[in-house]
């Protein structure tokens, strides 16, 4: 039952993401008029942040459902392998169907809202930029999920924070999206889901940055046990 519960509040949470970002350019370019004037900017990175808290909150109430298939991946690689199995070959196609429905059901709605984030450089500089960006963030996220000190509101804060500076960072060049299932509903509403170009940049290139990310976060930080172990001795 919990499984199951897991998998739908995955693709219900991937299937809201989508359209979180695409009714917050509508109510600042359509509503607001602001359109790329410094305040329209500002304000989309405020509500760009009140979005992240939000899903924050789902993921906690919901008790892990995501929306990002590297979030999973991150998990799955440090848990055992029925895990890896089930999130791999469960929880991040349940993303992926999730992100395509809600955007189809998107340019249902709105039709000239356009088609989603789009390649602006040739294939090996994108795929650097979207593995740089997924390395940091994904760096950024393991460490935060440590248990160290801080409430749920402050690492919320710096994820969100962190998110929204590297998605401007790479937004000209790739879209700066450091999620494969939301790039791929949008890939898939155009077609080109299956291009060199979208797997190479959108998926190998961010899979490959997690693992190396998980990879060094555990060869650099000491499991938390250990360091309470070597705390133990040094009292004694």
């Amino acid at each position: 039952m919990a499984v199951a519960a897991l998998l739908i509040s995955d693709f219900i949470i991937s299937f809201m993401w989508v359209w979180s970002g695409v009714l917050i350019k509508i109510f600042v370019n359509n509503v607001l008029e602001l359109g790329h004037e410094p305040s329209g900017e500002v304000i989309k990175c405020v509500l760009s942040i009140i979005n992240m808290f939000f899903f924050a909150f789902l993921g906690k109430t919901t008790k892990g459902g995501a929306y990002n298939p590297l979030t999973v991946l991150a998990g799955a690689i440090s848990g055992d392998f029925s895990r890896f199995l089930f999130d791999v070959g469960a929880r991040i196609p349940a993303q992926v169907i999730g992100s395509i429905t809600g955007v189809r059901l998107i340019i249902e709605t709105f039709p000239e809202i356009g088609l989603g984030p789009r390649l602006n450089v040739d294939i090996n500089r994108g795929a650097l930029t979207e593995g740089f960006l997924t390395f940091a963030i994904v760096t950024i996220s393991l460490g935060l999920a440590r248990k160290i000190p801080g409430s749920f509101i402050m690492k919320t804060w710096i994820s969100s924070v962190s998110k929204l500076t590297l998605h401007i960072l790479g937004s000209d060049l790739t879209g700066g999206c450091m999620n494969p299932a939301s790039v791929m509903g949008w890939a898939y509403a155009r077609g080109d889901h299956i291009t060199k170009e979208h797997i190479l940049v959108y998926w190998l290139a961010p899979i490959e940055a997690t693992l190396l990310a998980v990879w060094i976060f555990k060869l650099v930080v000491r499991p938390i046990k250990e360091e309470k172990a070597n705390v133990k001795s040094k009292s004694e």
